[in-house]
């Protein structure tokens, strides 16, 4: 995997990035540290990216099993440490699945599985942080 950041000084401390499957996304930072708010901050990005990553496992895991899964929305808060390096130090997903005929077991066992097995990102970010989830069911 590659990818290739590129600041944009004529924005402030707004930077590219563009990914080795040749998308573009863009970061910025906080007005008070020099940026322009004009995208996302970058550990926001680390974020956002962590709860991507946790939604296609489970989405997946759900559909393997032949499960009924419609919808998936993964509402990611966290924690920060007070000085640098400022690293998660707690994060929670929340997870709201909806489908048909869906039970607490399936989806239960499908986000354990990937914070156990398939997500890179939880994985990596939980040598940092305590990383809790929850989940809730939505019949469509």
């Amino acid at each position: 995997m590659k990818c290739t950041i590129n600041w944009m000084p004529a924005n402030g401390m707004a930077f590219s990035a563009e990914t080795g499957s040749g998308h573009l996304l863009l970061m910025d930072g906080a007005a008070d540290g020099g940026g322009r708010n004009l995208a996302p901050r970058p550990m926001e990005t680390v974020l956002a990216g962590t709860g991507g990553c946790t939604a296609y496992d489970v989405v997946l895991i759900l559909q393997r099993g032949r499960h009924d899964v419609r919808g998936c929305q993964v509402v990611v808060t966290s924690e920060r440490a007070p000085i640098d390096p400022k690293v998660f130090t707690k994060i929670h997903m929340h997870f709201v699945v909806t489908g048909v005929g869906l039970t607490d077991a399936a989806v239960d066992r499908a986000v354990r599985m990937s914070h156990e097995k398939y997500c890179s990102a939880s994985i990596m970010l939980a040598k940092t942080a305590e990383i809790t989830t929850s989940f809730e069911l939505k019949a469509a």
